[in-house]
């Protein structure tokens, strides 16, 4: 759904007369101490407090419909640390000043994009990459705004973050004309860019501000059997009468758990930690009785708790569910088993049924997941390479460190080439949204077949590309994800010279006077390629910070500290028993 029309020139602060502005010492008053802390920077000391002013309602002066029968702790023990990270060795000279020039000219990208955006769009969710104007796509509360500030911090332009809290200190929930907010993009972009950069600047406005939002959606599960629709319709959840669909996304079910579990830990009040565990319970009591055992159908009856439909994949609609299992194992520090357990049945369904190797003129050793569907037992599967789903390969090799499984290892890094491959096979240099490839029998590969490919292939594709059902580039992160996953985890310094191809590949086809737009056909020759005027805010969150972060030092962002949500968002793993003590009451 677009998001509500905003009024040119942004939020006017004298429509907010009637609220006081107080300290998020004052908002939080009332809660809990903080249970983890996080280690203070000692370059950045927490800031003095900032003033915010409340949203136009309180979400927590409800009282529930639906309550929870009973409130899930936090999980508590032992909490383990995880050697995720590579050991890197000190770099040459040469090596520094190649990869210095690099991240310059990502970061060049970044501050082009983030000043016209703040020229041209200021508050609003989205720049206009064409046009130069703004537009409202996720509620209009400022999205690229708030899914950009941990990347600002990430990328050291202090003054452009100061100037962006202050703009988040007067965001209003309430201040919407639609009547619904999406649950899932909410989340990961909005509650997951506050909470994010919370944890790296400690900065209290944006926790007040996290707090606020985690309350709209926490009263999103205020539901009869405690799931959440997919649409946050909020007279409805006002008037307690929300109710989950009967045809819904597997993902936007699936995909609370990191941020919620975060704002608990941060917090210290365990209500939003434990809605996601009755999540969890209900997927994990399903796992092992759908169409594909391990798997769960990329659609499903979340009225009434049924998975009972017969598609299943690691792409779009389904992708963060299982993305999220190995990262929650991580972020409560192993603490919690069954995110173990979820993850390996599953992805013994994906290696039994979902993986396959494409056919290559060069016999390349490389993988794809595809998309299958169930019919009386029998699993058909569609040889269909989806940009979205080449986050799997790093999700496999971060469950083949946190689990101690080589195999993962190994898929992990064939996945990701995989989708390295289809990018440098299309004349832009930039895979395709979704595709199918001519296959081998067997994981083992085979030999090129000219003829076969002849007498089956597009002629009009790279060798080996059957068909393009959608050949646009929408300024996607998940190939760049998984390879700087696999550099943070091995050190393959061959990696950043593959990242910096793909990134002037996109940067030539996508760049445009005010910042950088999707383009329709990857297949298209230069001179011919047809931009959209249109930059989605994970342009900014996600796939120019991993450019960047790539090329940056191996501790910034180090992966056994951080875990990054489906929106590259690190949160901060907790540090349970440091000396300081971060209190908000």
């Amino acid at each position: 759904m677009a998001g509500p029309a905003r009024a040119t020139g942004g939020r006017r602060l004298c429509n907010c007369i009637t609220l006081i502005a107080v300290s998020v010492t004052t908002l939080l008053l009332f809660r809990p101490i903080v249970t983890f802390v996080l280690p203070l920077n000692i370059d950045n000391p927490l800031p003095t407090t900032t003033t915010v002013i409340p949203s136009g309602f309180n979400w927590t002066s409800l009282i529930p419909h639906n309550p929870p029968k009973s409130i899930t702790p936090l999980p508590s023990g032992k909490f383990h640390s995880f050697a995720v990270q590579h050991e890197f060795e000190p770099e040459s000279p040469s090596d520094s000043s190649k990869r210095l020039s690099r991240r310059t000219a990502v970061k060049s990208a970044f501050d082009k994009c983030w000043k016209n955006y703040k020229a041209h769009a200021w508050l609003r969710d989205e720049l206009e990459p064409l046009s130069g104007s703004g537009k409202d796509t996720y509620g209009g509360w400022a999205a690229t705004l708030v899914d950009s500030l941990d990347t600002l911090w990430i990328m050291d332009l202090q003054s452009d973050f100061r100037e962006a809290v202050k703009a988040v200190s007067v965001l209003d929930w309430a201040n919407t004309t639609g009547t619904a907010c999406n649950m899932f993009e909410t989340n990961i972009r909005y509650l997951g860019g506050l909470l994010a950069a919370f944890d790296l600047s400690q900065e209290p406005v944006l926790l007040a501000k996290a707090v606020e939002l985690g309350d709209m959606l926490y009263a999103g599960f205020d539901t009869p059997n405690r799931i959440p629709p997919f649409w946050l319709n909020f007279e409805q959840a006002k008037q307690g009468s929300l109710i989950a669909e009967t045809h819904q996304i597997s993902a936007s079910v699936g995909s609370f758990s990191l941020e919620f579990t975060r704002l608990s830990q941060i917090t210290g009040d365990p209500k939003y930690y434990s809605a996601v565990a009755h999540l969890t319970s209900v997927f994990e009591e399903s796992q092992n009785s759908t169409a594909m055992p391990g798997m769960w159908p990329t659609f499903i009856d979340a009225r009434n708790a049924r998975f009972d439909e017969n598609s299943f994949t690691l792409g779009a609609l389904a992708d963060s569910l299982y993305e999220y299992l190995p990262k929650m194992y991580s972020l409560v520090g192993g603490q919690e088993k069954i995110y173990e357990k979820m993850y390996l049945d599953a992805m013994d369904a994906v290696k039994k049924h979902l993986l396959f190797r494409p056919t290559t003129p060069d016999n390349k050793d490389i993988l794809f997941s595809g998309s299958a569907t169930v019919s009386q037992g029998v699993v058909t599967l569609g040889h269909e390479g989806q940009h979205l789903s080449c986050f799997a390969g790093g999700m496999f090799i971060l469950g083949g460190k946190l689990f101690s499984r080589p195999d993962h290892l190994d898929i992990g890094a064939k996945l990701t080439h995989g989708c390295a491959y289809a990018y440098e096979a299309f004349p832009t240099g930039i895979m395709p949204e979704i595709f199918d490839m001519m296959h081998c029998a067997s994981l083992d590969g085979c030999e090129w077949d000219e003829q076969r490919w002849q007498n089956q292939g597009n002629l009009d594709l790279p060798r080996g590309f059957a068909r393009v059902q959608s050949p646009s580039y929408i300024l996607r992160p998940e190939a760049i994800e998984s390879i700087f996953i696999l550099y943070r985890t091995t050190g393959d310094k061959t990696l950043q010279d593959l990242a910096w191809r793909m990134f002037q590949s996109i940067q030539k086809a996508t760049e445009t006077p005010y910042g950088n737009a999707g383009i329709e056909d990857v297949n298209a020759v230069n001179g011919k390629i047809q931009q959209k005027n249109s930059m989605e805010s994970f342009w900014l969150a996600e796939t120019l910070k991993y450019f960047y972060l790539i090329f940056s030092e191996s501790d910034l962002i180090n992966l056994d500290d951080y875990v990054l949500n489906t929106e590259a968002h690190p949160l901060r793993r907790p540090v349970p028993h440091y000396s300081s003590r971060i209190s908000y009451n």
